[in-house]
């Protein structure tokens, strides 16, 4: 696994590295089956140098930031870690959970930053002006990935009329019997990639309908369906995924297709208004 392109690279550069640097790599070496698993912040805090000074040392290497590292060094590994090794590998018998909520949100800020600097606004237009011309809107979602597809359905169901979301294994083939080249289908998938997900898409590929895959990496097995690809960092310190980015995609999309469709949506939140009141809705 040493001998992978990351390593080698980190090997053959020792001579020109900083002495920070050098501490950076000899770390990650020695600590190649946990070391990947850690955002910047906590690898800087395990070799004592700054955050910056982590950034710092990928972009040395000729990678695009530490995101791109981190992807390479969890490749060398070769095989997926489940949910209880992710948790082992990321967390320390001295961590303590005084400073757990500055660190979280810390990492979630760095996802968002990565998130914006990657996203292809011309890519997200496309994704805004296809979910307008769709005939239906299906949201493939499974797992904890159901959280941003439930958001999703909600909002675009409210303006549209034309959004479902299929979470549930049972059944899908019923949902998607009458699926078109008209028709839209947004596929959320997140490391562990769930079979089903992949199951899916692959079939909606085979009946024409456009596809669009928000999912966390380029290497996902979602990437290959799809006609449109955004892609959002998750990674914090733990086993579970942080959905800030993907969640603040999914925001933008639906504030684009209503500033796209004002008039429409204007008119029709101004009549759902009145049923509201009549079914006494909110609390006043």
């Amino acid at each position: 696994m040493l001998e992978s392109d990351v390593y080698l690279r980190m090997i053959q550069n020792r001579e020109k590295m900083s002495k920070s640097h050098k501490k950076i790599a000899n770390y990650l070496i020695e600590n190649h089956e946990t070391a990947s698993f850690l955002t910047a912040s906590k690898l800087a805090k395990n070799v004592k140098v700054g955050e910056a000074t982590v950034i710092r040392f990928a972009f040395f290497l000729n990678y695009k930031g530490y995101p791109d590292l981190q992807r390479h060094l969890q490749e060398a590994l070769q095989r997926r870690m489940t949910s209880a090794e992710v948790l082992a590998r990321t967390t320390d018998a001295n961590d303590t959970t005084e400073n757990v909520v500055t660190e979280v949100l810390s990492d979630d800020i760095q996802n968002l930053k990565v998130t914006l600097n990657q996203i292809d606004p011309h890519v997200f237009e496309q994704v805004v002006h296809e979910m307008i011309a769709a005939k239906r809107i299906y949201i493939i979602a499974y797992r904890s990935a159901t959280s941003i597809g439930g958001f999703l359905e909600f909002y675009l169901d409210l303006v549209l009329q034309n959004t479902e979301l299929i979470h549930q294994a049972d059944g899908v083939s019923e949902h998607l019997l009458d699926i078109s080249k008209d028709d839209l289908v947004i596929g959320l998938g997140f490391s562990r990639y769930t079979k089903r997900t992949v199951e899916v898409l692959k079939y909606v590929k085979q009946r024409d309908a456009k596809i669009v895959v928000i999912t966390d990496h380029l290497l996902s097995p979602l990437v290959p369906y799809a006609d449109y690809k955004i892609v959002a960092a998750t990674e914090i310190n733990s086993f579970i995924d942080s959905f800030s980015a993907p969640m603040s995609i999914a925001s933008a999309l639906i504030t684009a297709l209503t500033r796209s469709e004002h008039k429409k949506v204007e008119k029709r939140l101004k009549e759902l208004e009145g049923l509201w009141e009549t079914f006494d809705v909110f609390y006043d």
